[in-house]
């Protein structure tokens, strides 16, 4: 009797465990992270439902951006760039393939745009301090005009193999501030894809990368306004799989007996860029957005836009210095302008 009570009650229990209902998965939801790298806040988020996996391929992407910033900042003592601009006229130094490949990147730039993108510009970083040590001071202009001839992106010799770069004239110093950061928001979207994820957003700075969707439609992202507060926006366009990089005359800046002063210097001037006031360029590839997003300052919007016109997957939105805003022809129908931005000086 003992033996059939037993059974039964085994049977019961595994019968009423069978009839519990599945656990659902937990439905899609907006993961984000976000820390100081590179001089700016990154912030990452995804669309999923796999929070943790999310949380561990962030920290891998957090972990990737400070290699680099180890790499090519001219603030990390031992980098490439610091020992490529120690030995200046002296000779080639080995550096990282990741160098190596910015420093390609950017000499394709400074093909495109004449040399008005040119990494060389390091020469007058110690004088425009625009960085963390931003002083807020105009320099000493004959000083900033005897170093220009120093400016010279052909100057810079890449040789792969044997894997090194050289500045080939004493006193030359390269920066990789204007690109650095959207070769690392790149690296960033690989490390994403490669763990599983389809759906996320990389913004680091002004440089932003959106994959796929979020909760089932594009991203919707915004333009800041170049004379507003800082968190009003002009204008918004539904994205998937592009960059959204932005270079305003507004950020790094200072404005001085009533002349707005900011970190995009001409190379052939010495002085900050005059052309417009904010530059948005929607690509694949935020290496590429990161370098041509100047290129408005220098070139001026008519030119520029002229430039991207003739580029494939290169679009392009400009706030001219007048606060006219023009943008690529593809983009028409696309970008929603939401309202004037603001004009101020």
């Amino acid at each position: 009797m003992r033996s059939a009570s037993l059974a039964f009650a085994i049977v019961a229990i595994t019968v009423t465990g069978c009839d519990r209902p599945a656990v659902e998965p937990a439905p899609p939801k907006l993961v984000e992270r976000a820390r100081v790298s590179m001089g700016s806040e990154l912030r990452l988020s995804a669309w999923t439902d796999r929070e943790s996996d999310a949380a561990a391929a962030f920290d891998a992407v957090f972990a990737e951006f400070d290699r680099l910033e180890q790499l090519m900042s001219v603030w990390r003592d031992g980098s490439d760039v610091q020992r490529l601009n120690a030995a200046a006229g002296r000779q080639p130094v080995s550096v990282s393939a990741d160098t190596l490949k910015v420093l390609r990147e950017a000499r394709q730039v400074s093909e495109w745009t004449g040399g008005r993108f040119d990494v060389t510009f390091g020469v007058l970083s110690d004088l425009w301090r625009f960085d963390h040590d931003q002083d807020n001071t105009v320099p000493d202009m004959a000083e900033v005009r005897r170093r220009l001839p120093l400016i010279d992106y052909r100057a810079l010799r890449i040789d792969d193999p044997p894997g090194t770069a050289f500045l080939t004239r004493p006193g030359m110093r390269a920066n990789l501030g204007g690109i650095g950061k959207g070769y690392a928001v790149d690296r960033g979207v690989d490390i994403l894809r490669r763990r599983g994820f389809h759906d996320f957003m990389i913004k680091s700075g002004g440089d932003m990368y959106v994959a796929g969707r979020r909760g089932g439609r594009p991203w919707r992202v915004g333009i800041q306004d170049p004379r507003g507060p800082a968190d009003r926006i002009f204008a918004a366009i539904d994205l998937s799989d592009s960059t959204f990089s932005t270079s305003g005359d507004y950020e790094r800046a200072f404005v001085k007996d009533g002349v707005r002063y900011h970190h995009i210097i001409d190379p052939t001037t010495g002085e900050p860029a005059r052309g417009c006031r904010s530059a948005t360029i929607l690509t694949d590839r935020a290496v590429l957005a990161d370098g041509l997003s100047k290129v408005a300052f220098w070139l001026g919007p008519k030119d520029a836009l002229a430039l991207f016109d003739r580029m494939p997957n290169v679009d392009a939105v400009i706030v001219t210095s007048t606060n006219e805003v023009v943008a690529t022809k593809r983009l028409q129908g696309r970008l929603q302008l939401l309202a004037a931005p603001t004009d101020a000086p």
